[in-house]
């Protein structure tokens, strides 16, 4: 959330500078670097929340703990230094999952699923789009799990298109694709919405979303 406060801080000064638009100054800018920010939000809470409910499940060794993780393998080196007592089995396994994710981006909904399922046995997409349409819209929408991936790997593609192509419309080199504050803050709302509907699935007692729910509409 402190993140994502970051990111509309600078969509307000975007929108503030809006009434003094030069040809030296591109106040999109602005709207593209809150965009790229509200990605990067999302992105590190799902690295810190995984690492933090690895932990804590590793450090319960409970036979209930998800499959993912009752299988996760460890580097020789580890199991051995584990097995003098020179570190904890719930350390080394966050440490070793830390390395392993700190090059990837959590960005894609797949990528997000296979990294969930090491703390959680749930359909988060499945249950996480029930959860946007009961808490976020009352029941006056009709997200399903397909729809959400839809719309998060619209924001995440935008995002890619922003950082890796200078948001350049393709075949362009100097002309790029036009943003305004209403596209980046429903964008930034999206991502919270998103993640707090993710937190939301991680924290409640397993239980099925019923048929003809929300989720299945």
């Amino acid at each position: 959330m402190t993140n994502l406060s970051y990111a509309r801080r600078m969509v307000k000064a975007g929108a503030m500078l809006t009434p003094f638009r030069s040809p030296t100054i591109d106040i999109d800018d602005f709207y593209r670097a809150a965009w790229v920010q509200a990605v990067a939000a999302i992105d590190h809470w799902l690295h810190e929340e995984v690492l933090r409910r690895v932990a804590e499940l590793a450090a319960k060794d409970s036979p209930e703990m998800p499959y993912q993780l009752r299988v996760y393998e460890l580097p020789l080196h580890t199991v051995e230094a584990v097995r003098r007592g020179d570190v904890a089995l719930s350390e080394a396994v966050v440490e070793h999952l830390r390395e392993k994710l700190s090059g990837q981006a959590l960005q894609h909904p797949g990528k997000i699923s296979e990294v969930l399922k090491l703390v959680t046995e749930k359909k988060v997409w499945y249950e996480a789009a029930g959860c946007v349409n009961k808490e976020f819209f009352q029941g006056r929408t009709t997200f399903n799990e397909k729809k959400l991936r839809s719309r998060y790997l619209e924001i995440t593609r935008r995002r890619n298109k922003i950082a890796h192509d200078a948001d350049l419309i393709d075949g362009d080199l100097k002309q790029r694709r036009p943003m305004d504050e209403a596209e980046v803050t429903d964008a930034i709302d999206w991502i919270e919405r998103i993640a707090l509907a993710i937190a939301h699935v991680l924290d409640s007692k397993d239980q099925e979303v019923t048929e003809g729910g929300p989720a299945a509409s």
